[in-house]
């Protein structure tokens, strides 16, 4: 889906213009984001001193002269103090790494040339297909699309298949009508085991069996997720980075067409620092992160491997498996290339059920990875590639324990009293001001680079920021899952008008919460444990808790209002009143209704 009124075509060329590559030996080259900066002085402050100060924050409300000393006080209260303490620790610690994450992606982040492809590559067009989970309508759409490509290079070979998990007959029409190849993975056991690079029912597995296949028939394949259509200049903005003999693949943003939605706009917002400055900021170290929405990879890379890694997330594991192993060719080890160029225009989730379920997985392989994968993987990766995955890979842990402290630390105060330092007010206010501010203005400056065609020219990202606050219950319950080892599965993001309805449920994580926070806040009226910032911090966490709850219940009174059919026009009525009294009248009247009609809504929801 692509809609109407938003510049594709520039933000499609944020690299800059095609070149054509000089040498024999070609190496992909970049371009700092802070060289290209004609104000970097500010730029350089808030690196500097949005850590430092938040540092110094950390120190102060850690240092020992400030921890709470009670004569005679029970033992259970001083242990309730010291576990605040260090719960007040831990979440100054997590806020400095987070800082300095952003503080060190603005200086290193980089874009890369672009360069013409190569002649005479055999390039292969993937994309999938899970029929009665996505419509067929979808399909045409994408395979459309990926027909139209352009700029793959003289004397190159380019198929476009459809990997169709369920043998359709409809989808087998459509690729003859297209001129599309279609291939199916059904009725073969080897491709549909239980667990494995062949799991049935997965991306991955689906992949893994046409790589089984086909593979050897092609040199990359291209893909894109069944809802994203690709532009295009697809590949001809991509496959040029592969004149580089050592990159295994390249990626490029996500970008949601169905713009149109609240909650769509939201989500896109959230992955700002992501798309716009961390997979930058992976250029400097050849490591950008894999994305499995759009991409180009070199199929020798993938094979290396043994294929697309077995996850919930197989792009993210894929590439770290990727990136700590080395191209035999050349010894070097293998590297990625991620491009600022928007290159396709996807579908993101339309309600909050989806939005949720999508967290939940994103966040559950990412867990996965750092149990399963991390350990074997990181002695063997260079120092600064290994710093960056790193600091990509413990974003939703860190913000899922934030979160369980935050709360730990309300409830250990409001209910008991605890207090783990004690320090002036006036610093601390001043301190944390100061702090906050830096951080904010570290990440305003930041959106300058925001690669979405859909965001506003210098909107400040705040529903972004609200969702990432949001999401830290769904990171916590994920990771919960993940420490118990239950089972995860690969769910289809629904597609089109088949977004998951929401319900009161779909917030029951959030509602939990909440409950829990006014719950413990009454309870700090009883025992007079009424101190104004921690009772401050727990009002702000139970807005969080509340806030996609009141989002989703005005969503659904003003769609109910706009379907409602309008009145129908009455015969105007004979009266002796004055004139000015009929004048009145149908305002008067109109007022009522309204009254009467919002809270008869009110009152329902």
């Amino acid at each position: 889906m692509r809609p109407e009124g938003y510049d594709y075509d520039t933000h499609s060329r944020l690299a800059g213009p095609l070149t054509e590559p000089s040498g024999d030996a070609y190496r992909v080259r970049y371009i700092s984001l802070l060289s290209r900066e004609p104000r970097r002085i500010k730029a350089v402050l808030l690196m500097t001193l949005a850590p430092l100060l938040t540092g110094a924050l950390l120190v102060y409300l850690v240092w020992p002269s400030h921890w709470v000393e009670r004569d005679g006080a029970d033992t259970w209260l001083t242990v309730l103090d010291v576990t605040m303490l260090v719960a007040i620790g831990l979440i100054e610690l997590f806020m400095v790494v987070n800082v300095a994450s952003v503080a060190h992606a603005t200086m290193v982040a980089r874009d890369p040339v672009p360069v013409t492809p190569a002649p005479g590559t055999r390039v292969a067009f993937l994309t999938t297909y899970v029929p009665g989970k996505e419509p067929l309508a979808m399909v045409r759409a994408t395979l459309a699309g990926a027909t139209r490509l352009t700029g793959t290079g003289p004397g190159s070979v380019l198929d476009v298949w459809l990997l169709d998990e369920g043998d359709d007959p409809d989808a087998r029409a459509l690729c003859a009508e297209l001129g599309v190849r279609h291939f199916t993975r059904r009725g073969v056991p080897e491709w549909n085991r239980d667990t494995g690079v062949h799991k049935a029912r997965t991306k991955h597995g689906n992949y893994n069996a046409w790589i089984a296949m086909h593979g050897g028939d092609y040199e990359f394949f291209a893909s894109v997720d069944t809802d994203h259509v690709p532009l295009p200049g697809f590949l001809e903005r991509m496959l040029g980075y592969f004149r580089d003999p050592d990159v295994a693949f390249v990626v490029g943003p996500q970008v949601y067409g169905n713009y149109h939605n609240p909650v769509t706009k939201a989500a896109e917002s959230q992955q700002f620092l992501f798309h716009a400055l961390i997979q930058r900021a992976g250029n400097r170290y050849r490591a950008p992160m894999f994305v499995g929405t759009n991409n180009v990879v070199r199929i020798a890379a993938v094979r290396q491997v043994g294929g697309l890694y077995d996850s919930i997330t197989e792009d993210m594991a894929t590439g770290f498996e990727i990136h700590h192993h080395r191209n035999p060719a050349t010894g070097n080890h293998w590297q990625s290339v991620y491009t600022p160029d928007v290159l396709a225009v996807g579908e993101g989730p339309a309600s909050w059920t989806d939005f949720f379920t999508q967290q939940m997985r994103w966040s559950r392989g990412t867990y996965e990875t750092l149990i399963r994968q991390y350990r074997k993987g990181a002695p063997r990766m260079p120092a600064g590639r290994l710093l960056s995955y790193t600091l990509m890979l413990v974003y939703y842990p860190m913000t899922a324990v934030n979160w369980l402290l935050g709360i730990l630390s309300c409830v250990l105060f409001l209910w008991f009293g605890a207090s783990g330092t004690e320090v002036a007010a006036s610093v601390w206010l001043m301190l944390y001001s100061d702090a906050a501010a830096l951080q904010i203005g570290l990440y305003l400056w930041n959106r300058r680079h925001n690669v979405s065609p859909h965001e506003p020219q210098g909107s400040g990202g705040l529903a972004g920021m609200a969702m990432s606050a949001l999401s830290a219950p769904i990171y916590l319950k994920s990771l919960a899952e993940a420490v118990l080892r239950r089972p995860s599965r690969f769910v289809v993001t629904p597609k089109g008008d088949g977004a998951s309805p929401d319900r009161l449920l779909t917030f029951r994580i959030h509602l939990s919460w909440a409950f829990l926070l006014l719950a413990s806040l009454v309870a700090s009226a009883a025992l007079d444990h009424t101190h104004a910032a921690m009772r401050t911090w727990a009002l702000l966490a139970v807005a969080i808790s509340l806030a996609p709850v009141a989002v989703w219940a005005a969503t659904a009174r003003r769609a109910r209002r706009a379907a409602r059919p309008a009145p129908r026009p009455t015969a105007p009525q004979q009266s002796s009143a004055p004139q000015d009294l009929l004048t009145a009248t149908p305002a008067l009247a109109a007022t009522g209704a309204t009254t009467s009609v919002s809270g008869t809504m009110t009152g329902g929801n």
